[in-house]
């Protein structure tokens, strides 16, 4: 894609300036985060995604001077504390560079200085103003600009609303200055091209710049100067569906409006006659997308990189060497339970299984196979509830639910008015303030509390199954039919390979966070459910298990449940490690005393599973009992005053792609994400793709944006969130008029260590190879590197890395692994990531 914008550029010069093209390459390098609500983890240099890992990272840092790696005295302090292993690293130097340069590149890693990177492409031309004029646009612009676009995308903050008039954003702006008293400019000229003229961005952009060959570098300097905003605009424009209160709006009309404001400030400080900036200065001619030259520097980067991941890979892929023989398993589990492939709940079913060994635990995309819209009764809008990419043909209604949301005379107009205002803050302020001390010591639920278990009503009724005439609503089916319940079901069951040895109880389980300081909440719930909570999905799936009619289908299919065999959703709540069930009163007397006591296992596998969350916790003592513990972590997620309600997927590392056993022996600190798969039930690799094809993006996206958000949390990430304001509930910004920030704030990453994923499978090298190379868009996940993807032969444990489009064999350096009795005394010792650990 770089070259092929290079190439455009080339073009562009020769044609002078080609406006769709520069628009498109616009929006292909802007970040694509979506809307607050539908917070979702991804690739953020997805532009680059189209090169080798090193190359993309190598060519953002030249062209946008993002920081891509840890620095060099990170990478020289975590060698020296041992966190990246010496021979690890000799190992990379010899395979990159060769054994006669080990000494040579050895000492560029360890010693060597570089000079300070060269500026970045990217600002170069607009910075010029200063120079010509004196003047900054920024300063002069973005102040106002950040506002109208805000105060017209505004999805219920603002008190009064954007008079949008159906015309777009120019359009209403337009209408909004012919109708007001007071202008948006302070200059004749700039109001007159707005009014008079179609606002052409070759006539703009002739005015200020001069000279078409730098038209698109202008554009460039000037979207990036802002690039959150710019992104939302550009996704919004794309897909206007992600907004619950739609407005029309487009990247070039945005463009169009700050370049005006560019010519009303220019105009305001220097009158009519001021010489475009091509002629008025002789600026440098950079092609801001030409391709980049290596550099020695990122040369060494690469390796340190590549030495900090495999210290850690070594001893995981080891370790799943070194599985023990597994005990037989029990003629029938005591209950099964599906989780999603969360890395959160990595720890939570060790403690389910260490507390009942007769249990069964798996783990798969937690949407269940069950992709729909919901729509709440109380609701206005239907929400989706199944991975971004699908496009749903499904509506779920809910029924006679309970109202959940309450509200709160704080959240409202009359406060905001001139009287009403100084009324109330002299009557209800004081109470305010007297609740809000209050809080401080003894937090509890309030209005303004992001809570998992309000998304659906636990006692409410689903409309899940379609009537038979599958009628429809926004073209839209209500509900599944008995076939497509089926369908889904054994997609589901045989994906993670269970179809046999049904225990009595089968629990489906979605989760979903809670917490009030977080404007990034749905990225705390399941990615898997469009950042949504996983509770409906949870219990539709149990439904379609339960349906008698779905059962004679998959009967005829060959996949027999048992009539004993009982579906149960659930939901878990990561924030506070609670659960809530769904439709137990029609549970038989019999299955009735198992769930009591399995949910007695649930419910002390949720204390241990917040006393081992509570070791990062700064003010919780984790060697306090856990019952306590829990107690306290419940707090937090109330707490207006925690920053952090969780850590959410910091430390990610790893998604493994197998059966249980042959990785539950492992301790790996809830770094994983767990697919249940059985390379035996799927031979060809036919679930694998489906697998494979949701991993890839899923939880790459999810370790990516971790990645780029720690190494250079002030451009990729959102900073620090305590000085965060929402706008118009579709970003945040610091303070009032600032850009949008993307990707993740300080307080989600400050512990994640930026390694790349590492996917590994439990099949046969050739039937991976097969599969991966099925869909191009999989495929360029692993053949570039940013997910790094191994294979462990399922019959003589053998791993393969994959690598320049083939698997090779690989032998791990290290030998032995330290073994742990016990994981409550490894975790009340130590704060930081932990090694790989065999568990007794």
């Amino acid at each position: 894609m770089i070259q092929e914008h290079h190439k455009t550029a080339q073009t562009a010069k020769k044609t002078a300036f080609d406006e769709h093209e520069v628009l498109h390459a616009l929006k292909h390098y802007l970040p694509s985060q979506a809307p607050l609500k539908d917070f979702v983890h991804h690739n953020t240099l997805h532009a680059f995604q189209h090169l080798k890992f090193h190359e993309g990272l190598r060519t953002a840092s030249t062209i946008f001077g993002y920081s891509v790696y840890l620095s060099l005295n990170e990478f020289r302090e975590r060698y020296r504390a041992g966190t990246i292993s010496p021979a690890i690293l000799d190992k990379i130097i010899i395979e990159k560079k060769g054994k006669a340069r080990l000494q040579h590149w050895k000492t560029k890693l360890l010693d060597t200085e570089f000079a300070p990177a060269p500026e970045a492409r990217i600002g170069r031309l607009r910075g010029l103003w200063k120079k010509a004029y004196k003047v900054n646009p920024d300063k002069e612009v973005h102040a106002l600009l950040f506002r109208l676009i805000g105060s017209y995308l505004d999805q219920g903050i603002s008190i009064w609303k954007f008079p949008a008039t159906g015309k777009g954003f120019l359009g209403s702006i337009r209408d909004l200055e012919r109708n007001s008293f007071v202008s948006l400019f302070r200059t004749r000229r700039a109001r007159t091209l707005l009014l008079e003229t179609a606002c052409h961005l070759p006539d703009l952009l002739a005015l200020l710049v001069g000279d078409p060959q730098r038209y698109s570098q202008y554009l460039f300097d000037q979207q990036f100067a802002h690039p959150g905003w710019s992104g939302m605009v550009a996704v919004l424009e794309d897909n206007p569906q992600t907004l619950l209160d739609r407005r029309k709006v487009s990247l070039r009309d945005f463009i169009a409006l700050e370049l005006l404001m560019e010519i009303d400030a220019l105009d305001r400080r220097n009158g009519e006659n001021w010489l475009p900036l091509a002629q008025c200065v002789l600026p440098e001619s950079i092609d801001i997308l030409a391709p980049v030259q290596e550099q020695e520097v990122f040369e060494v980067y690469a390796l340190w990189q590549e030495a900090f991941e495999w210290t850690y890979y070594d001893q995981v892929l080891r370790g799943l060497q070194l599985g023990r023989k597994s005990p037989a398993a029990p003629a029938t589990p005591s209950f099964q339970a599906l989780f999603c492939i969360d890395d959160r709940e990595c720890s939570f079913r060790r403690y389910v299984e260490q507390f009942d060994p007769e249990c069964r635990t798996f783990g798969t995309p937690g949407f269940f196979g069950t992709e729909f819209y919901f729509q709440p009764e109380h609701g206005k809008f239907y929400t989706k509830v199944c991975p971004a990419p699908v496009t749903p043909g499904y509506l779920i209604r809910e029924s006679e639910a309970d109202l959940r949301h309450r509200k709160d005379a704080h959240f409202a107009r009359h406060p905001h008015g001139l009287l009403s205002g100084w009324a109330l803050s002299q009557t209800m302020g004081f109470w305010s303030a007297i609740k809000l001390a209050i809080s401080i010591f003894k937090p509890t639920e309030t209005p303004a509390m992001v809570s998992s278990f309000r998304h659906m009503d636990r006692k409410g009724k689903l409309a899940i199954e379609a009537t038979q005439t599958a009628e429809k609503i926004d073209d839209l089916q209500l509900g599944f039919t008995v076939e497509e319940m089926a369908n889904r079901l054994e997609g589901l069951l045989k994906s993670i390979g269970l179809v046999d040895n049904f225990a009595p109880l089968v629990y489906i389980v979605g989760h979903g966070a809670s917490s009030v300081n977080n404007t990034h909440y749905a990225g705390y719930d399941c990615g898997a459910c469009s950042g949504r909570s996983g509770s409906v999905n949870a219990r539709v799936a149990a439904f379609m298990g339960n349906h008698p009619g779905v059962r004679e289908v998959l009967k005829g299919r060959g996949l027999f449940i048992p009539e004993s065999t009982r579906f149960v959703g659930a939901l878990h709540d990561t924030t506070r490690d609670e659960m809530e069930y769904y439709d137990e009163e029609t549970l038989p007397d019999g299955h009735k005393k198992r769930h009591g006591q399995h949910m007695a296992t649930f419910e002390k596998a949720l204390s241990d599973n917040a006393k081992e969350r509570s070791r990062r916790f700064l003010l919780i003592d984790t060697k306090e009992e856990a019952d306590k513990i829990h107690e306290q972590v419940k707090l937090r997620a109330l707490s207006l005053f925690e920053p952090r309600p969780e850590w959410n997927h910091a430390t990610n590392a790893l998604c493994i792609v197998g059966r249980r056993e042959s990785n539950q022996h492992l301790f790996l600190d809830r770094r994983s994400f767990l697919n249940s798969y059985d390379y035996r039930v799927d031979p060809e690799g036919r679930y694998l793709l489906g697998i494979l094809r949701a991993a890839a993006p899923v939880c790459g996206g999810i370790n990516l944006e971790y990645y780029f958000s720690r190494v250079d949390n002030y451009r990729l990430g959102a900073g620090t969130k305590l000085p965060h304001n929402v706008m118009g509930l579709i970003g945040v910004a610091n303070g009032m008029d600032g850009d949008l920030r993307p990707g993740l704030p300080r307080q989600m990453i400050n512990i994640h260590d930026p390694v790349r994923l590492m996917l590994i499978v439990e099949h046969f090298p050739e039937v991976v190879l097969k599969t991966i190379q099925e869909q191009a868009a999989t495929y360029e996940w692993f053949i570039h590197e940013w997910v790094h993807l191994a294979v462990v032969h399922p019959e003589t444990k053998d791993i393969y890395h994959f690598r320049d489009g083939s698997f090779r064999q690989i032998h791990p350096l290290t030998t032995e692994l330290p073994k742990i009795d016990a994981v409550e005394s490894l975790i009340e010792s130590t704060e930081e990531n932990l090694p790989v650990f065999l568990v007794a």
